[in-house]
């Protein structure tokens, strides 16, 4: 008795512990991208189980027969047509021409070839993916080749569906310049908290030179600490940096009010905070998901974007600061300290938004 029991045990372990017939083998697919010249060539492979699924069919080794799948070239064609796209330079390609369906019998694997016409070579490429969304675990991965080199690799899925390309070509180096010099711009004018910490260091006023030495003491720190975490040899966490950010402007606030003459400190408050902005912008950089190639170029072109942000704002508050101080001492002070308190109050509200919310 004892014996049959154990065996029913084990009969009833390895059937729970078997994998289904129809389990998913193998859930990635695979674009090679290559570019020579005025053109753009994929190669796409994909997984039997996966063209099959999404075909309707409820055996996929159907698709183990070189004539199904020449059978099914249209519908093929029509599914992963549907399911890749590409832009260049900001424009989308159409009239790509497929091979047809090339069954890579060893792999489980069907292949097939694209080739996109272009007017000119590119500078920009963004191929967006999303090949097979019924499953959630299912991978793409994309390889990109200059002179049969791997100059790219990504990989595509449930959260990422495009990938962004810059040749290695003049062009290239242009467009990654234009990209990253408007991400500059852009972060600066949307998040007024960097904005709000230099103006905060303005409102006192001061010399046309000691408000320069401000902004480029602010310049030269912030450049500092985006060069270290882009290059991953320093990137504290943004749940530490955002709300010292915060902080820092809380602080600015209250050392307008309570300074009372002496050496101006502006400068090296600047360069101090400037510091730890500089990881706050890192955060927004990384995200970008920096050219591998053009780390420099994209560095030097997202710092210039953000001094060029800075100068459309800061320049006219400081201007319209100095005509009022101008006009009347008295206002000036009075507005001197206004601006403080709001800064104070903007500060304390990012901070307590930052860590509690």
């Amino acid at each position: 008795m004892r014996a049959h029991f154990i065996a029913a045990i084990a009969v009833l372990m390895g059937l729970f512990c078997a994998s289904p017939a129809l389990a998913h083998p193998s859930p990635f697919s695979y674009i090679d991208v290559r570019i020579p010249g005025a053109v753009v060539d994929l190669t796409v492979t994909a997984h039997i189980f996966d063209v099959a699924h999404d075909l309707g069919l409820q055996d996929e080794t159907v698709l183990l027969d070189p004539a199904a799948v020449a059978g099914r070239r249209q519908a093929i064609v029509v599914l992963l047509g549907s399911r890749i796209q590409l832009w260049v330079d900001g424009r989308e390609v159409t009239g790509a021409v497929w091979s047809a369906p090339e069954l890579l019998a060893d792999r489980q694997a069907i292949q097939l070839k694209v080739r996109y016409e272009l007017p000119a070579p590119p500078s920009r490429l963004l191929l967006a993916v999303s090949l097979f969304p019924y499953d959630p675990v299912h991978q793409t991965f994309v390889n990109v080749y200059e002179r049969d080199a791997v100059v790219l690799q990504a990989i595509l899925g449930h959260d990422r569906h495009q990938v962004e390309f810059f040749p290695g070509t003049t062009q290239g180096t242009l467009a990654v310049i234009r990209r990253f010099v408007a991400a500059g711009v852009h972060h600066i004018l949307i998040g007024p908290d960097h904005l709000l910490f230099l103006i905060g260091l303005m409102l006192l006023g001061g010399s046309l030179r000691q408000l320069v030495l401000v902004v480029s003491a602010f310049t030269v720190a912030h450049s500092i600490t985006l060069s270290l975490a882009v290059f991953r040899i320093l990137a504290p966490p943004a749940w530490l940096i955002e709300p010292a950010v915060a902080l820092s402007i809380v602080y600015v606030g209250a050392d307008n009010l309570t300074v009372r003459g002496g050496r101006d400190m502006r400068a090296w408050i600047a360069f101090a905070f400037g510091l730890i902005h500089g990881f706050g912008f890192a955060s927004v950089l990384r995200e970008m998901e920096l050219p591998p190639r053009a780390l420099g170029w994209s560095l030097l072109s997202f710092n210039l974007g953000v001094e060029v942000g800075q100068l459309l704002v800061v320049v006219p508050v400081a201007s319209m600061l100095a005509l009022i101080r101008a006009r009347s001492a008295r206002v000036g002070r009075q507005l001197a300290v206004a601006g403080s308190v709001v800064v104070i109050a903007a500060g304390a509200f990012w901070f307590i938004q930052r860590v509690w919310f």
